[in-house]
């Protein structure tokens, strides 16, 4: 019998790649998705006649009940989510809504439904915020320093809650920054990328950023959808740091970003206030050695293969959009 997984956040970075992941293991993938005018496939769309699309918003209890009584997944994977933190300082209530009190929603359907089920909440570095040590592990406080960072902390500890209260196999997997092709435009290392292969293609003579000396842990999202399904498969639920435990700063990203398109990043990299958080982070950097230890998980993409897979795959993007 083939196992059922469900993925809200489908259309995602994340949901695109656990998609692909999990039908390359043999299951039956069903994907959550809002009815909106805006719905963006193109993440899914390879693989959309393999997987089937179920409408269903995490806003709303009775449509995730419903979702989730229909299928009897094995297996739900949270990756929705207002997940851009710059937004939810604009959108902090609605963040809150979906990020936070979403999770509750889905882990109170499953636990009406069929607690047997298997859940994977999507938590995020971002909970560290003001680190209170380096490098982070799953024991270190939590100190977020955005809406998104809070909602996140909310909907890591409901997680804990009903594993312990209800017994469920729910497991947090805490992923710090992991990126790819697939990345939103508005996302620091895509947003360098795209600008990369647009300044040498001549679309382009400038790049705007905000803090260059801003350190993150970045990893690629297709080794980290490996993890999230190796959580799902232990026999006890707990949580568990993803991460490279590398740290490179915003310079150095596009240091390796304009050099794979024999660019010197300094004549076009303009600093602007406009991009700087009302509150940074300290140094995001991960410590996943209880998910070596535990789930025999390892990154296998380094930073530099990543970023230069992502500046070909936007110079290829944008020099076929030239053509046409």
């Amino acid at each position: 019998m083939k196992k059922r997984a469900l993925i809200t956040g489908i259309t995602g970075q994340d949901g695109s790649y656990l998609a692909e992941f999990l039908l390359s293991q043999g299951y039956e993938v069903y994907g959550l998705v809002r009815r909106t005018s805006t719905l963006n496939f193109e993440r899914i769309r390879h693989i959309q006649d393999q997987i089937k699309l179920v409408p269903g918003d995490m806003l709303d209890q009775t449509s995730l009940t419903l979702t989730i009584s229909e299928i009897q997944p094995h297996e739900v994977y949270n990756l929705a989510a207002q997940s851009f933190v710059q937004t939810s300082w604009n959108q902090p209530v609605f963040t809150g809504d979906v990020t936070g009190l979403g999770v509750t929603r889905i882990l109170d359907a499953i636990r009406t439904v069929n607690p047997e089920i298997r859940f994977y909440q999507a938590s995020s570095s971002e909970m560290f915020g003001k680190v209170r040590e380096v490098p982070q592990k799953e024991t270190t406080p939590f100190y977020p320093r955005s809406p998104y960072g809070v909602a996140k902390v909310y909907g890591h500890w409901i997680t804990v809650n009903y594993r312990e209260s209800y017994n469920l196999h729910a497991t947090s997997g805490i992923l710090f920054n992991h990126e790819s092709p697939r990345r939103g435009l508005e996302f620091v290392t895509r947003k360098v990328t795209h600008h990369a292969a647009r300044i040498k293609l001549g679309l382009a003579d400038e790049l705007r950023i905000g803090n260059l000396d801003a350190r993150r842990d970045w990893g690629f999202a297709g080794d980290y959808v490996r993890a999230m399904w190796l959580m799902l498969q232990q026999d006890t639920p707990d949580d568990y740091v993803i991460a490279t435990g590398e740290t490179h700063s915003v310079a150095e990203l596009l240091d390796v970003a304009f050099s794979c398109v024999d660019l010197d990043w300094k004549n076009y990299v303009v600093q602007d206030e406009q991009y700087m958080r009302p509150a940074e982070v300290d140094l995001l950097v991960g410590d996943a050695s209880k998910a070596g230890r535990v789930l025999g998980w390892e990154p296998e993409m380094s930073f530099q293969q990543l970023i230069q897979m992502m500046v070909e795959a936007d110079y290829q993007i944008l020099s076929s959009t030239l053509k046409s």
